[in-house]
């Protein structure tokens, strides 16, 4: 539903802001 597409989206868009703020580390 809703729900999981919304959990989805918050997980992918902390996994690309944490790849950004550490290109470092991949």
């Amino acid at each position: 539903m809703m729900t999981l597409l919304l959990i989805i989206s918050v997980l992918v868009f902390i996994y690309l802001v944490y790849v950004l703020l550490k290109p470092e580390k991949f």
